[in-house]
């Protein structure tokens, strides 16, 4: 069973993450963005991890709203409101109990991936987050169903989350700031797919810490 303190190093380990990462994401984000993808990424989870230290009681639940909600407040750019929504959503799925367990991790994420959707319109091949962020969840799900022990089960999401951003880069952005390139767009690998991959090995590495 996981509980408040996985959301907190979950969340801890992203911030880490993108902070080591951040010039990569503003480089892979310069070339078909607006350049502030790693700025941006740094900035909102250093302010979700201050603002879970503030919170002594939360449940898993209420801990991953909180999350959303400060990334929507201290985020520019889509990254903000996109991982925003999809934490938001995922911590309402985990409801209030004190703990969850491999199922409901799977349920948390399905809804997170269906916020981003709804909120960003992006399908499979868009050339967005997407592209990461789906085969992760379909995996995981995949995986849990067949009875994988977790820590397994969200290694081979995070390897899929890999394989879908890799293929972003022969893609032609269809959503974004980066649909306005067209062809230009195609031979960059997608910022938000890579931070997408990051998010989910962080969580593989919060999850295979604690077993």
């Amino acid at each position: 069973m996981m509980d408040a303190a996985t959301i907190t190093t979950w969340m801890n380990e992203i911030a880490g993450a993108v902070r080591a990462e951040r010039d990569y994401l503003i480089q892979l984000d310069a070339a078909i963005g607006d350049g502030d993808h790693g700025i941006n990424m740094t900035r909102g989870f250093d302010a979700v991890v201050r603002a879970l230290a503030q919170e002594e009681d939360g449940t898993p639940g209420k801990l991953l709203t909180l999350a959303g909600k400060t990334l929507v407040s201290s985020v520019g750019g889509a990254s903000g409101p996109l991982w925003g929504s999809a934490l938001r959503r995922g911590g309402r799925a985990l409801g209030d109990a004190p703990t969850f367990d491999d199922g409901k991790l799977v349920e948390a994420l399905e809804a997170a991936l269906a916020a981003v959707v709804d909120l960003g319109a992006a399908v499979l091949g868009d050339k967005t987050m997407v592209d990461a962020m789906d085969p992760a969840v379909a995996t995981l799900r995949r995986e849990v169903d067949a009875g994988t022990v977790l820590p397994v089960a969200l290694r081979r999401a995070a390897e899929a989350a890999e394989v879908g951003m890799r293929a972003t880069i022969p893609l032609q952005a269809r959503k974004g700031r980066a649909s306005y390139l067209g062809e230009r767009s195609i031979g960059h690998q997608d910022p938000g797919a890579t931070s997408t991959a990051l998010i989910v090995r962080a969580l593989e590495r919060t999850v295979a810490g604690s077993q």
